[in-house]
């Protein structure tokens, strides 16, 4: 039903977008984006847990909130997580909103920021300032291309996608991007993600959807264990109300983007090699399963074997046993792509060597393409089912870390 094409963020009707290079960061990319909805949009956003959070992320909640989600623009930038900084990281927040809002003819509370980068570095606002006018000016319907890339840190690629379908007669649209790609955990992964759509849905309702769509994609990634000071999810609803009956329909939409945006974060993890999806059947229900596939998708002796190409699946079988989820062994399955390694609780006897060339195929796949290395279990006890994804571990995400900002 969801097809793709051309485009991201701006994509779908009435939406602008635009990124620049303000100088924020030593480099000639651009490190400053804006998101225009049209007037009448709700936005709903779902925050990192972290008590160490950024400012800029309890000014979002305050504004969507007290303002029952009318917001019209999204301030990004990014080199800086404006987090840890005292006083000065909300001071520089409502500043950098105030002062585009009033370019914008916009209200204070109609405008959110987001932040990304270095913990504990303010951002330059000086230059930000200075970079909102350009900003602005460039802000076009085909301006997502160039925000996406604006929001980016250490990721190798930039995460962009758009999707439409006919829902009765209607032809609706939704567009997103996402930066990530150190930093990534469960429990909002860091990451930085935006959704627009064109129609319009009950800012309640709204909420209900993303914050389902999230939990099923942003927060169902894993790269190495880490949650940031910073992750946002915020999506926008604008446009002509959409008939009741096409609810389904347009979340099935919505959780199509944010999948695809999720497993690209977990593809772009620092130093990775390949995509690691975790499925999970026969768990007593959709919550267990999601907490064993998270489990096993974030365990750093999973993804170290698969880095190794190693079919280890007995640190498969570890990482199940403390997911916090109780199951009978003698009832497990497990496979390896296409090598079912255990059967009831029985070892199989599989070929380690086309098991671990499997994996080496993977690794060598066409980004994005072909590198999902597949691990799947049957718990065997009911209709419970769950996807996580993650990513390999190897010696260059130490390197890319250690020398992060050295």
């Amino acid at each position: 039903m969801w097809l793709p094409i051309p485009g991201g963020i701006s994509t779908p009707c009435g939406f602008k977008a635009s990124g620049i290079n303000a100088g924020l960061k030593l480099s000639n990319n651009p490190d400053l984006a804006l998101i225009l909805a049209p007037e009448g949009a709700v936005c709903s956003g779902v925050f990192t847990k972290s008590y160490s959070r950024a400012a800029c992320i309890d000014l979002c909640k305050m504004r969507i909130e007290e303002n029952s989600g009318e917001v019209r623009a999204i301030l990004i930038n990014s080199g800086h997580a404006n987090a840890c900084t005292g006083d000065l990281g909300l001071l520089h927040s409502l500043r950098a909103t105030k002062a585009l809002a009033d370019q914008l003819a916009l209200l204070e509370e109609e405008v959110l920021i987001c932040s990304t980068g270095v913990i504990g570095e303010a951002i330059p606002m000086e230059k930000l300032l200075i970079g909102l006018n350009p900003l602005i000016r460039d802000l076009t319907s085909s301006g997502g291309s160039n925000a996406a890339k604006a929001i980016l840190t250490t990721d190798l690629i930039d995460k962009q996608i758009a999707v439409e379908a006919l829902l009765g007669d209607r032809r609706v649209r939704i567009g997103g991007m996402a930066k990530g790609s150190g930093m990534i955990h469960p429990d909002m992964a860091t990451m930085l993600s935006f959704i627009s759509c064109d129609a319009g849905i009950p800012s309640d309702l709204w909420s209900q959807m993303i914050s389902k769509v999230a939990n099923l994609s942003f927060n169902a990634i894993t790269v190495d264990g880490d949650t940031s000071t910073n992750d946002s999810f915020l999506a926008f609803s604008a446009g002509e109300p959409l008939n009741q009956k096409y609810l389904e329909a347009l979340e099935s939409g919505l959780l199509k983007v944010s999948q695809h945006l999720a497993k690209a974060i977990a593809r772009d993890g620092e130093g990775a090699n390949c995509l690691i999806e975790v499925e999970i059947k026969g768990a007593n229900n959709s919550t267990n399963a999601m907490q064993v596939a998270r489990t096993i998708a974030g365990s750093a002796l999973v993804k170290t074997a698969i880095h190794g190409m190693d079919p280890n699946w007995g640190r498969i079988i570890a990482a199940l046993g403390r997911s916090g989820v109780s199951f009978n062994l003698e009832e497990v399955s497990l496979s390896l792509g296409p090598y079912q390694l255990m059967k009831k609780g029985i070892p199989l006897t599989f070929s380690r060597k086309e098991a671990s060339l499997y994996i080496k195929n993977k690794m060598n796949g066409e980004y994005l393409v072909d590198d999902t290395v597949l691990i799947s279990l049957n718990l065997g006890k009911g209709s419970g089912m769950g996807r996580a994804w993650g990513c390999d571990l190897s010696e260059n995400y130490i390197r890319i870390n250690a020398d992060y900002t050295t």
